[in-house]
């Protein structure tokens, strides 16, 4: 009982703080939708048993506008300062290096500053994190930035996608989490809710696109599990199942969780815990080996842009940044 009364409080504060957040953003002339939590909740028979975490709220005006606005509303953690006139610590020369490369800012999405809100708020200024793959991207992109333009106010006083939208979101969010860190049942029962609720045209359209968005082995995994697991009945799923990378994808899931928490790879050394990323992206090569080979080629890209940095602080591995 105090479990379901936590739930319920925190999910009213969810709504409360997304309600509040589109009227401020409405205020300056700023489109705004509910990604994912807050909106996949209200699908639930009860809509205040989904436990939500953080709120996720796209922003109409792109990543420079967007950022721009946040930190003329005082919503953003202040940059920090370079220093001069001293030697830098240790922890002050590794704030400068993730200074000089902005990684606060993500290719999607930034944090709002701690205080800006009662619960966690990531601000997105693009409609999803996409593919790695670059042409399917660009098609996945071109469809979700037009379709998210086709907004709903909800009675929660909150703006929410279409559920077409939010199959091809939620479907590429799933994919790119499953196969970097991992994804957890919450994430797939919300796909779950998702199917049951989707009109049979949205379906189809979703259905059809699946290759050109570079999604369709991850839906067949994925349509298998649930079937086998939650019942879904094979007219609610986009594509025919697939046994083998179903069952794969359901080990995966339950072994690791959301953000492949359970998996214990933290007190592995650098040597082991890197041979150890290649091989997973080996392993995973089954469920779209497109988008591993494009993910490698980031990783690369990645790790030859932060070298002079390794090199500055004379650490050759820098997991917590990257």
């Amino acid at each position: 009982m105090r479990k379901k009364i936590y739930v319920t409080g925190h999910n009213r504060l969810v709504n409360d703080e997304a309600r509040r957040l589109t009227e401020l953003f409405a205020g300056e002339g700023r489109r705004t939708a509910i990604l994912k939590g807050a909106a996949n909740a209200r699908l639930y028979p009860d809509k205040f048993m989904r436990q939500c975490g953080d709120i996720d709220i796209w922003i109409d005006g792109g990543r420079d506008s967007v950022t721009g606005l946040l930190r003329r509303l005082g919503l953003m953690e202040p940059e920090p300062q370079a220093i001069t006139g001293r030697k830098m610590t240790y922890e002050e020369k590794y704030a400068e290096a993730k200074r000089k490369l902005n990684v606060r800012v993500s290719r999607h999405h930034v944090h709002l500053a701690h205080d800006a809100a009662a619960v966690t708020v990531e601000a997105h200024f693009l409609p999803s994190s996409g593919n790695r793959n670059p042409f399917a991207d660009k098609r996945l992109m071109r469809f979700l930035q037009s379709e998210i333009l086709k907004t709903e106010l909800v009675p929660e006083g909150f703006y929410v996608p279409s559920l077409k939208f939010a199959l091809a979101m939620q479907l590429a969010h799933i994919q790119t989490h499953f196969m970097a860190g991992g994804i957890g049942l919450k994430q797939i029962t919300d796909y779950y809710v998702l199917l049951r609720q989707a009109s049979d045209s949205d379906r189809l359209e979703i259905a059809k696109n699946l290759r050109r968005f570079g999604l369709l082995r991850v839906s067949r995994a994925l349509m298998w599990l649930l079937g086998h697991i939650y019942g879904l009945e094979r007219e609610c799923m986009l594509c025919a199942p697939n046994e083998r990378l179903g069952g794969r994808m359901l080990e995966i899931v339950l072994a690791g969780g959301n953000f492949g928490f359970y998996f214990n790879v933290k007190y592995r050394n650098f040597l082991t815990r890197w041979i150890g990323r290649r091989w997973r992206a080996i392993k995973f090569s089954p469920f779209s080996p497109v988008e591993v080979f494009w993910a490698e080629v980031a990783y690369w890209r990645t790790f030859a842009r932060t070298l002079p940095i390794r090199i500055k602080l004379r650490k050759f591995s820098i997991r917590d940044m990257f």
